[in-house]
C-alpha cells in the first residue's frame, strides 16, 4: 500500500473512531446520570426537544423486540456485524470511491457499530433524543441514528449528483468497452 493509501485508511479509521466515540461518550453520560424515562428539556422555553432515557432491545423503532433467540441474536446482533465488517473491509480497499460516499459509509458504519455495541454489552440500545411538533414527531433516538441518518442522506446526496452529472454529460458516462 502506497502512502496516499495509508492516509486514506487511517482517515477512515480516524472519522470511525471519532464517531464511535461521541457515541459512546453521550449513552455513558445518559446512562449514568438519567433515570429511565425521565424528561428533562435542555433549551429554556424550547419545548420540541426532549431528553428521555429509553433501552430499545429491538432494531429501528423496536422492530425484533419480541423475537426469541436463536433468531434475536442472528438478525439483530450476528448479521449486523457480518454486514458492517464486509462494509468497512469495503470502503478501505475500494479506493476509487467518491469522498461524499466514503463518508457516508462511514457513518452509517460508525452508527451501526455503536448500536450493536450496545446491543452486545447492554442487550439493548440507549437511546434518549426526541423531537415532537405538532406536525411531526420522531421515536426516541441517539447519537448513532443520527449518524446513520446523515450517513444515508450522504449517499442520497451523492447519487443524486452522479446521476444529474451523468445526465448533463452522457459521454462522460459511456463505459468504454475494450475488445
Amino acid at each position: 500500500m502506497n502512502r496516499k493509501g495509508i492516509v486514506r485508511s487511517l482517515s477512515i479509521l480516524f472519522i470511525l473512531i471519532i464517531d464511535i466515540g461521541f457515541d459512546r461518550i453521550t449513552k455513558n453520560y445518559i446512562r449514568s446520570n438519567f433515570r429511565y424515562y425521565e424528561e428533562i428539556l435542555p433549551f429554556k422555553y424550547n419545548y420540541h426537544f426532549l431528553i428521555t432515557r429509553t433501552e430499545n432491545t429491538g432494531a429501528f423503532l423496536s422492530l425484533g423486540e419480541s423475537l426469541t433467540n436463536p433468531w434475536r441474536f442472528m438478525l439483530l446482533t450476528l448479521m449486523p456485524a457480518a454486514v458492517l465488517l464486509f462494509g468497512l473491509i469495503y470502503i478501505l480497499l475500494k479506493t476509487n470511491l467518491h469522498k461524499l460516499t466514503v463518508l457516508g459509509v462511514i457513518l452509517v458504519l460508525a452508527g451501526g457499530m455503536g448500536n450493536l455495541y450496545d446491543r452486545w454489552v447492554y442487550n439493548g440500545v440507549t437511546d434518549f433524543m426526541f423531537i415532537k411538533f405538532k406536525w411531526f414527531q420522531t421515536g426516541v433516538f441517539n447519537v448513532a441514528d443520527v449518524s446513520i441518518v446523515i450517513g444515508v442522506a450522504l449517499l442520497l446526496i451523492q447519487s443524486f449528483l452522479k446521476d444529474k452529472h451523468k445526465n448533463e454529460n452522457p459521454k462522460d458516462s459511456e463505459e468504454k468497452i475494450e475488445v
